[in-house]
């Protein structure tokens, strides 16, 4: 089991300044050599260079740059730290492995001051690079020396990962679950425990449309489509979807809105009476309830039309929903913002400070411009960007997805961020202190049979709320999220997720790594 394989191998793992109690300071009577990497995939040439390495000195360090200082690609590392780590500590040649928390290894080799520094033999090629240079003069400095391995066979860890990215999904999961002390059964207890817990989530209701209609022809003398309507059938979403897929999965729910005074707002509210979801709206008679209509013709959407006013909300319809928030009694409050007139600049820092002083407060900007800003939710509890909203937020477009969720974290001042990466699956960050080995880690996507996507995010971020609310593990809210953004996946449409769904996608993955084991 992988548990046991921790077990063995984490005594193996040590920091700097343990090595150097370890091993004291030079002269000693055992030479000690230090190499240095990324080993994101373990490969042959990986092999070679530590194996030389060891015929050169009695005891082995390898040194791995920590995830956040990797920029080799979007999405690197495949490998988390913890468990490139073990792998490493695994390997019978190696006495003790360190993941360096800096950008590189200057400051450990100051530390440790090894006897050796081995690279490998693409470094040596004409003049050093300077970086190689620098750890050089830092190595001679006090009398070590930097030594090149044989370079009979290159390989590239990128251009392998490029070819084929590993599949370590259970191990991330399962070393995710070690490090929260999290079992199966600790999920299942926390679905349980999610029901009746007080929720009131505040946001813009939309009603989505699909038109269906059959293809007639088009025309000839000017370029339009010509269709016959045969059916309409209306769906509550937004806001709103968020509201009952936390009614779905157990919780006390006050959905406040702003509604147009029209036939969807009846639409709405009867939906999400029947539902179970306490709407405390606000009918506002200068706009219209928000209204998408996909016009569908042979499964295809052919256009979109869009009824709604994205101006900002008046003083009073905003002080309605700040009175709503605050005078509610209530143990979460989830914002869910998707621009439509309820959040802005100007609305935002009050309705923030009306929320009830114990509660537990959620952001989420779901948004396809760059209008909304998921960082103007300052100091709450988790936001659950998606990368897309991330960079949107940030104007960064180049950014690997670690950096930027570290940008976002220090811009918002969270408590926990989970940001959605779609099939790559969430990245979760939990700490200010981003050179800290314990500040984030990546879950990948349970889903693999999706039908449409939509809903995903809706989903985890109903679920991870409420895990939150119940066990204050990150770990945790992040997997029964992102166990709910799967189960969703599965559906056709936005269907909410029921704590039946979950616990049958919890059994699912426990009997896939048992069998694996």
């Amino acid at each position: 089991m992988l548990n046991s394989f921790a077990d063995r191998y984490r005594e193996k793992i040590k920091t700097p300044q343990e090595l150097r109690e370890i091993l004291g300071a030079p002269p000693r009577d055992e030479r000690v050599i230090m190499c240095h990497g990324v080993f994101d995939v373990v490969h042959p040439g990986h092999v070679r260079h530590l194996l030389y390495a060891k015929s050169k000195a009695t005891i082995l360090i390898a040194s791995l740059t920590a995830d956040r200082h990797i920029s080799k690609g979007n999405y690197r590392p495949h490998v988390p730290q913890d468990l490139r780590a073990l792998n490493l500590a695994a390997f019978e040649m190696i006495d003790y492995v360190l993941v360096d928390p800096n950008p590189t290894p200057i400051e450990n080799l100051q530390i440790i001051k090894p006897d050796f520094f081995a690279k490998g033999y693409e470094y040596t090629s004409g003049n050093l690079p300077p970086k190689t240079q620098e750890e050089k003069d830092v190595i001679e400095s006090y009398g070590g020396e930097i030594i090149f391995t044989p370079g009979d066979i290159v390989y590239s860890s990128s251009a392998l990962i490029e070819l084929a990215p590993p599949s370590i999904s259970h191990e991330k999961l399962i070393n995710v679950m070690d490090r929260d002390g999290l079992s199966f059964d600790d999920l299942r207890r926390i679905l349980h425990e999610m029901v009746g817990h007080k929720v009131h989530v505040v946001g813009d209701t939309i009603v989505d449309t699909y038109t269906q209609c059959a293809m007639i022809g088009g025309q000839t003398k000017t370029p339009t489509m010509s269709v016959l309507f045969e059916s309409r059938k209306d769906y509550v979403g937004g806001a709103g979807v968020v509201a009952k897929h936390l009614k779905a999965a157990g919780a006390q729910v006050v959905f406040s809105t702003v509604l147009g005074d029209d036939d969807l707002k009846d639409f709405v509210l009867e939906d999400l009476q029947s539902f179970g979801v306490d709407c405390d709206a606000v009918i506002d008679e200068t706009r219209p309830t928000v209204n998408k209509n996909a016009i569908v013709a042979a499964g295809y959407r052919l256009l979109k039309v869009d009824t709604l006013d994205n101006s900002s909300i008046s003083d009073k319809v905003l002080a309605r929903l700040t009175k709503s928030i605050s005078d509610r009694e209530t143990d979460a409050v989830v914002f869910s913002d998707f621009r439509h007139g309820i959040f802005n600049r100007r609305t935002i820092p009050g309705l923030t400070n009306a929320i009830p002083k114990n509660a537990f407060k959620v952001g989420d900007s779901q948004v396809a411009s760059r209008w909304g800003n998921v960082t103007e939710f300052k100091e709450f509890d988790l936001i659950t960007p998606n990368e897309r909203e991330a960079r949107f937020a940030l104007a960064d477009q180049d950014s690997g997805v670690r950096p930027l969720a570290c940008s976002i974290y220090d811009l918002a001042d969270c408590k926990t961020l989970i940001m959605k990466m779609g099939e790559r699956g969430v990245l979760t960050c939990t700490s200010a202190d981003h050179e800290s080995l314990e500040s984030f880690f990546v879950i990948d996507s349970f889903a693999d049979d999706v039908v449409d996507a939509v809903g995903a995010g809706d989903a985890l971020l109903a679920y991870a709320t409420l895990s939150m609310m119940c066990n204050d593990s990150a770990g945790a809210a992040t997997i029964l999220g992102s166990l709910a953004a799967a189960c969703e996946c599965s559906f056709d449409g936005n269907r909410p997720v029921t704590p039946d769904d979950v616990h049958k996608k919890i059994d699912g993955v426990e009997r896939s790594i048992k069998f694996e084991q």
